[in-house]
């Protein structure tokens, strides 16, 4: 994926329709601007301007953690060694198959791999965060693989390896917490010292004790 989106690459990572993509942008609301009579949008914009939203919308919050140990169990984190992305994401797609939240294991895998070629989700300061919202999942959940070598093939928009990944998947109408929920990991893995401790642990639990908040 290029770094400038067109309305319909925007439209499809934000899953919005394209005209609620062109009123935000004629509103002055979504940063974007005009080539000739076509709008183009900065992909590191759009990313700034959906975790801003996010803020706004959920003021008191926490932003430490995932904020549900239902969201994450130690079961579903994995640790991996020497690996390429397709074999991480079809792992932790294997683990949240086995959740009672997840009836469908082959959509989840088609809708995961079908927003990885869209862009990727390598977001910067070594992470990955795949995500996906199906009509199969019935409660967002979420499966966490460390690997103590950076996946090869997994892009990342600030190039650095990408070490730990977070696969979330929700319902189709958990747009809120779902949104939540990726912001707060995010926020949460963009503290140096708890990535270090995360990626040199071999211990599950405690992984999850560093991304849990309740």
């Amino acid at each position: 994926m290029h770094e400038i989106m067109t309305i319909e690459e925007v439209a499809a990572y934000l899953r919005v329709s394209e005209r609620t993509v062109y009123d935000w942008a004629q509103k002055g609301d979504l940063p974007g601007g005009k080539l000739g009579t076509t709008w183009r949008f900065k992909r590191n914009d759009v990313e700034s301007w959906v975790n801003s939203r996010i803020s706004k919308q959920a003021p008191g919050k926490s932003s430490s953690g995932v904020t549900s140990s239902a969201t994450l169990t130690s079961e579903r984190i994995i640790i991996l060694k020497e690996v390429d992305k397709d074999t991480v994401l079809r792992n932790l797609v294997d683990l949240l198959a086995e959740s009672p939240f997840v009836h469908n294991r082959d959509e989840l895998l088609k809708g995961i791999f079908a927003r990885e070629e869209l862009m990727s989700t390598g977001i910067g300061f070594g992470i990955g965060v795949p995500h996906v919202r199906i009509d199969s999942v019935s409660d967002l959940v979420m499966a966490v693989a460390v690997c103590k070598k950076p996946i090869i093939g997994y892009a990342s928009l600030d190039n650095e390896p990408v070490q730990i990944v977070c696969m979330l998947a929700a319902r189709s109408d958990q747009h809120a917490k779902y949104i939540r929920t990726l912001s707060a990991v995010s926020s949460r893995l963009k503290d140096a010292e708890v990535r270090k401790s995360i990626i040199e642990s071999d211990d599950p639990a405690f992984i999850h004790s560093q991304l849990i908040t309740d």
